[in-house]
């Protein structure tokens, strides 16, 4: 995994006493926790760097959200954790919706039928935020584990999303894109990006062509509510050589139905 570069610490509150204080000390564990989330492990040593405070201090914050079970420490490894309170947590997100519960049983039918993994992803903050996924059995398989975010530019599931938004919020999204290039296959203008809408709303499906990562492919559509409001959207992601473009077109049309059936669940008609 990629780890991210160095972070820089936050300027200091423009807040005096015991109010800045407890606002700082708050601010300083959710960095933490964010840290954290983003590494497979961390060192104490690693983590002043990468938030530019001291050992002592980070070290003091892990302690409180260990003794509260938010993050957990490797002693062989020296290496910090997520913990599990974290995770319980976060779990509470997913309980306002029942999207995930009603899509599973489809996702495990993509995952059987191609082969592949299967994601489900939703729309936050200009980011594809995945919250659930079937993973395939193959040793080789793409893997973006609940919690993961990726650009709704460079994502088969973002796009799809995108191809859903009226033409208002569509270009709103494309005027404040920042279009980061990842490959040479990236989506990296507007008007690249407004082809591709095109074609996806042609054809009904989105399309991840190595796009984020050299050698990957992802096929999606988009899931849409009783309110015809797109809530979602689900695809199947996989290596390009399990995925040949006569496979794609097959694997289009069952997530199409798939994203269909879930949207019907959903009260879409």
């Amino acid at each position: 995994m990629q780890q991210p570069g160095r972070r820089r610490g936050r300027p200091k509150s423009s807040m005096t006493g015991q109010q800045a204080t407890n606002i700082q000390a708050l601010d300083r564990a959710l960095d933490v926790l964010e840290a954290l989330a983003a590494h497979e492990g961390i060192t104490l040593t690693e983590l002043a760097d990468y938030l530019d405070q001291s050992p002592a201090t980070m070290h003091r914050v892990l302690a409180t959200l260990e003794h509260r079970r938010y993050v957990e420490s490797d002693p062989e490894r020296q290496e910090w954790f997520v913990g599990s309170e974290a995770f319980r947590l976060g779990s509470a997100f997913l309980q306002r919706t029942n999207i995930v519960e009603l899509s599973r049983p489809v996702m495990r039918e993509l995952m059987s039928r191609t082969g592949e993994t299967s994601n489900l992803g939703i729309e936050r903050d200009g980011n594809v935020l995945f919250v659930s996924q079937i993973e395939t059995h193959e040793t080789i398989r793409a893997f973006f584990p609940p919690g993961t975010h990726a650009p709704l530019h460079a994502s088969g599931i973002g796009k799809a999303l995108l191809s859903a938004f009226d033409e208002a919020r569509f270009e709103a999204f494309v005027r404040t894109a920042q279009f980061s290039r990842f490959t040479a296959n990236t989506v990296a203008s507007a008007e690249q990006l407004r082809e591709a809408v095109r074609q996806i709303r042609h054809r009904g499906y989105a399309l991840d062509d190595e796009e984020r990562t050299i050698g990957m492919r992802c096929v999606a559509a988009p899931i849409i509510d009783g309110y015809g409001e797109a809530v979602a959207g689900i695809s199947v992601s996989g290596p390009t050589m399990r995925m040949p473009d006569m496979k794609v077109h097959e694997i289009g049309r069952w997530i199409v139905q798939a994203a269909s059936d879930v949207s019907k669940r959903l009260g879409h008609r």
